[in-house]
């Protein structure tokens, strides 16, 4: 529970841990860096060579640092890696998109107008002829906000075109927490409810403000191999076709088909809404889809607990990026990832350092450089289904996707919201080094379900996923307001996210040291952190109590 510190206990706790603080290193976490997101790793993509040299360097450097390995038990002894399975696919080629009335279809091209995503239903081949398109709003059928913005319209053989984000986006009131992002938002979960309508396909049409992200970032990371965890019935969780259309080709359709785009657009964000037919506007592909079952790897470094070892405290970060694409407009096809995220990954393995500098913690650490992220969180999904340690007694998942490139800011921030006392406890802990908490500025992002700390969260495991603040101490919010907009607008999931000469990794080591003191804390300690009364992962949480003595 919250614990509240006062007067000289708060200074002597204060004082000891900030002394016991490990001496991290900036130039190591720079090398790190440097290293992982080079042309030599090929934008380390799941089941690529690009995986195999990461997958070597990071069990190397946790061995280096003294770390046990902490991955599947395999007669007797523990590896550096968990298998996990995976569904990898491609579209073979170019595809052969089209939309429009039939007989006078406009022709699509891939990451242009369109990006669609290889099938992951199973589909060898994707062939449409004419499916007629429906627009059903923002896709959501929520019968706990009696919300239904299907209506019992049938969807067999049609492609659901559908609007990302939540119905309250635009005007941040109404029955979806405002502004905040609900898991309804997210463009995975448009994808899953498609398939349980029975659709033939969806298309998203994007807009950045309610995406979050330009459609670079849309081109950049749907039309490239995609992977999924190994289903028995795929076709439950997918549609032939799953993909994005520009805005303004969602404008034309509407209008072609004597439909008002922004008119519609409101009435979505109604309980009253009906879906619409799109006046014969129909839409045609084919496509082949190579798909081969392979198996990718977690890196799991362990440090025993002296005491309680079957307790653990996870620190994570993803180490995969989007591989090799096409080309963009210097002939570059690596996306390097070296924010995304080399960075929280070199960041982890540091930590890793840092606490084998110190005397052997009380509680187990798992060090957990998970795969697939970029494909869906995938791999920290997998581990949460199939822990290599008992979820019940994981203490608290701490994740980092990405680190502290430059200086170090006066605040920091998490991931989207949470209701849970390990961000009372960690604004607490930074409050040591006067660094401030900013809440999430952008809540309609849906940053909380974006990131590796959800699998963990949506089973009850206390999880946060840290970042560094704005308001620098180098330049203050505006410039690193400046920063980010830079880094969103021409770096996030494009080919120049690469290492940068000038980048100093201060404020990286200032935010490890907050994590460590509170991981120390947690380490060395009887807490047990839990969700707040609002959070919709607590009733999971208390579920198993009785397994937390």
């Amino acid at each position: 529970m919250k614990r509240v510190l006062t007067g000289a206990l708060a200074l002597s706790i204060s004082s000891a841990l900030m002394a016991a603080t490990p001496a991290f290193d900036a130039a190591r976490i720079n090398a790190d860096v440097k290293e992982l997101a080079s042309d030599a790793f090929e934008g380390r993509s799941p089941a690529t060579e690009g995986e195999r040299k990461t997958v070597a360097y990071l069990s190397a450097a946790l061995e280096q640092a003294g770390v046990q390995p902490g991955g599947d038990l395999v007669d007797g002894k523990r590896l550096w890696t968990q298998a996990v399975p995976l569904v990898m696919s491609d579209i073979v080629g170019n595809p052969v998109l089209s939309i429009g009335k039939p007989g006078a279809h406009q022709s699509l091209s891939q990451r242009e107008q369109i990006t669609v995503r290889p099938a992951q239903d199973g589909s060898s081949q994707v062939t449409l002829v004419d499916a007629p398109l429906v627009f059903v709003g923002y896709g959501v059928h929520a019968p706990e906000r009696n919300w239904d913005d299907f209506k019992g319209v049938d969807l067999a053989g049609k492609i659901m075109v559908v609007l990302v984000n939540d119905p309250d986006f635009e005007s941040g009131e109404g029955d979806f927490d405002g502004k905040g992002m609900t898991y309804y938002g997210r463009w995975t979960y448009k994808y899953e409810e498609a398939a349980r309508q029975g659709a033939a396909g969806v298309l998203i049409v994007h807009e950045t403000a309610p995406a979050s992200y330009g459609w670079a970032t849309v081109a950049g990371s749907n039309a490239n191999t995609m992977f999924d965890v190994v289903r028995t019935d795929p076709k439950s969780a997918h549609t032939a076709v799953e993909g994005w259309i520009q805005r303004d080709l969602a404008v034309q359709l509407f209008a072609d088909a004597g439909l008002d785009f922004e008119k519609l657009k409101a009435a979505a964000q109604t309980r009253e809404f009906q879906p619409v037919a799109l006046g014969g506007q129909t839409f045609s592909a084919s496509y082949a889809v190579k798909s081969e079952q392979i198996v990718s790897h977690n890196v799991v470094g362990r440090i025993e607990g002296s005491t309680h070892p079957d307790e653990t405290i996870i620190y994570s970060a993803h180490w995969d990026h989007i591989g090799v694409g096409e080309p963009d407009a210097r002939g570059d096809r690596i996306f390097n990832g070296a924010t995304d995220n080399a960075s929280g990954t070199a960041a982890i393995l540091e930590m890793a350092r840092g606490f084998m500098a110190g005397p052997q913690p009380q509680r187990s650490l798992v060090f957990l450089a998970v795969t697939a992220e970029e494909k869906g969180l995938l791999g920290s999904e997998y581990y949460a289904n199939n822990p290599l340690y008992p979820l019940e007694k994981t203490v608290a998942v701490l994740n980092v996707d990405g680190a502290a490139t430059m200086g170090p800011s006066r605040d920091f921030g998490i991931y989207g919201t949470a209701d849970v006392q390990l961000l009372d406890q960690l604004i607490e802990v930074a409050g040591r080094w006067d660094v401030r908490y900013t809440p999430d500025s952008k809540p309609e992002a849906g940053l909380f379900f974006r990131s590796d700390h959800f699998p963990f969260a949506k089973r009850g495991v206390p999880a946060v996923s840290y970042g560094a603040g704005q308001d620098l101490v180098d330049g203050g919010i505006e410039a690193g307001r400046a920063a980010a907009a830079e880094y969103n607008v021409n770096r996030y999931h494009q080919q120049a996210d690469e290492w940068q000469p000038e980048w100093t990794f201060a404020g990286a080591v200032r935010d490890l040291e907050i994590l460590h003191a509170l991981g120390s804390e947690l380490a060395n300690s009887r807490q047990w952190p839990a969700w707040g009364a609002s959070s919709q992962f607590g009733e999971l949480r208390r579920a198993s109590d009785d397994q937390r003595k």
